[in-house]
């Protein structure tokens, strides 16, 4: 059974993400019957290799209904779903929307959305501020807090953020700090981590020690860990890259994930795939550890946090 390796289903509920446009990929006339029933499959390919943490949101398009009518006819108690609140898809799976997701973090959105996700229940263990940062000013608004802290007791949830952004560190050692009557509020902490993006290393340890889990997202950098032209700065990285899957018989996408394993003390790494191939091979990550040696040179390859969320900004939707 893989214990560290979750799937996350933006992918899967939506037709574009922010990412680079692989070249292997075709394009095609879309269906969403065709899409949903791919994705369907995606969760099916998941649950028989394994996986039994699946992450979801109403802002991943369909996703989120798709594990609510998959995990009823599963009835598998060892099945965790973790959703979040605060997005709302606008796009309606048009794949030249110029608008695809809308953010508000407002208590009347908190509710509404919760009435949906409400319907995961057992399965539903970690419900999530999606994408909490300074701006919104989420993590000061107590009327949202004290209704995070009602959930929490009464259909025993775990709470937790999700974060993006430069400084996103900022906002991980603010939140973890949030009590509610003396009691830490947040549970479970949702972070971009990966090859380029190292900043969660310097405060991962506080997180262990306190018994909070991390559960990583982007290990992928959304798409920039395989090698493309117009990242020549990137070249050295995509050299070790190279040497390490010859050494170890598996994909960069596998590299990638089990760094993320092997380098902090993590819950979960959110694999993204789209498709069954994807996820197959990204669950070849549990094959293997990768040897120090290979960990201290993957570690070096770090940029600042400002250099990745600039770069970050200029993916399109894809």
């Amino acid at each position: 059974m893989n214990n560290k390796i979750g799937l996350g289903t933006a992918a899967i509920g939506r037709p574009t993400y922010i990412n680079l446009k692989r070249e292997t990929e075709k394009d095609k006339t879309f269906s969403l019957v065709a899409f949903r029933q791919e994705g369907m499959a995606v969760l099916n390919t998941a649950y028989d290799q394994g996986v039994r943490y699946f992450d979801t949101a109403p802002g991943y398009g369909m996703a989120e209904q798709m594990l609510i009518d998959w995990v009823m006819k599963k009835e598998d108690a060892a099945i965790e779903v973790a959703t979040k609140w605060g997005y709302t898809y606008v796009a309606d799976f048009n794949l030249n929307a110029t608008e695809h997701e809308v953010k508000e973090h407002s208590l009347q959105k908190l509710n509404e959305q919760w009435e949906q996700s409400k319907q995961l229940l057992p399965h539903l263990r970690v419900y999530q501020i999606h994408s909490a940062t300074f701006e919104t000013g989420v993590l000061k608004n107590e009327a949202i807090l004290n209704r995070l802290a009602e959930l929490k007791e009464q259909h025993n949830l775990l709470i937790g953020l999700t974060t993006t952004g430069a400084n996103q560190v900022e906002v991980l050692k603010e939140a973890i700090e949030i009590e509610l009557d003396g009691k830490q509020l947040f549970d479970v902490f949702q972070v971009t981590y990966n090859i380029f993006d190292q900043s969660l290393a310097e405060i991962a340890d506080k997180f262990s020690n306190q018994n909070k889990k991390l559960v990583i997202k982007e290990a992928l950098a959304n798409g920039r860990i395989f090698p493309n032209d117009k990242y020549p700065n990137y070249a050295t990285t995509y050299r070790l890259l190279s040497r390490l899957v010859e050494k170890y018989k598996v994909g960069i996408d596998a590299i990638a994930l089990r760094f993320c394993v092997d380098s902090v003390s993590i819950d979960k790494v959110l694999s993204g795939a789209s498709n069954e191939q994807h996820l197959s091979d990204n669950l070849r990550a549990q094959d293997f550890r990768l040897e120090e040696k290979d960990i201290t040179a993957l570690k070096k390859l770090a940029i600042s946090p400002a250099q990745y969320w600039q770069e970050r900004k200029q993916l399109n939707w894809n």
